[in-house]
């Protein structure tokens, strides 16, 4: 059941994002140089796969973040967030308040490498500093939304993070996942703060 939302929603997503893509395709053009896809390493199912997404920063961000890892806003994981990251674009800030640079991970969902709903599609670095207790969500399939995206997303600590995908699993249904997937299309609509 859960396979069949998900194509059928991709399919519904990826209907939508067509008629928008020559004018988002544009917009990243002309923003900056590079190209208007990026792929980023990512784990689901046990396996690293190619997520797919609008790119948002600069065409050289990779070479870049060594430079800036003394700025660090995240001591408390493995991640970096840096609130005025040089490296994204006007054009990247204004695709991700709306959540539009992941409208490309519905192609994800229908190779069936991600779900609609599910933990956080974490790095391949990232997963190694799990604690042992959670060793276990990088076997699960990652989605382009979840618990912890509609619950501070990256304002959460690592730890949290983590608590609320483990939760998620232990108690995922339909029904919650439809409850997670409107949350997230109000936040991308009306709360940008939480995204």
């Amino acid at each position: 059941m859960k396979r069949l939302v998900d194509i059928v929603g991709a399919s519904v997503g990826i209907a939508i994002m067509l008629p928008f893509l020559p004018l988002i395709a544009l917009a990243i053009k002309a923003g900056s140089p590079g190209p208007i896809f990026v792929r980023l390493k990512r784990v689901s199912g046990g396996k690293i796969f190619d997520l797919y997404k609008f790119r948002t920063m600069t065409a050289d961000a990779e070479r870049m973040k060594p430079a800036l890892l003394p700025h660090n806003e995240r001591a408390d994981g493995p991640y970096f967030k840096m609130k005025k990251d040089p490296r994204i674009t006007r054009v990247g800030k204004a695709l991700r308040r709306f959540r539009i640079d992941e409208w490309p991970q519905f192609a994800n969902v229908l190779k069936n490498d991600m779900s609609l709903v599910g933990p956080r599609p974490y790095e391949p670095d990232e997963v190694r500093a799990y604690p042992p207790e959670y060793r276990h969500l990088p076997e699960a399939k990652a989605g382009i939304t979840g618990l912890s995206q509609i619950n501070g997303s990256s304002a959460l600590s690592f730890r949290k993070t983590l608590e609320l995908d483990d939760w998620y699993l232990k108690n995922r249904s339909v029904l919650l996942d439809m409850k997670i997937v409107a949350r997230t299309v109000a936040i991308a609509l009306f709360d940008h703060t939480a995204v």
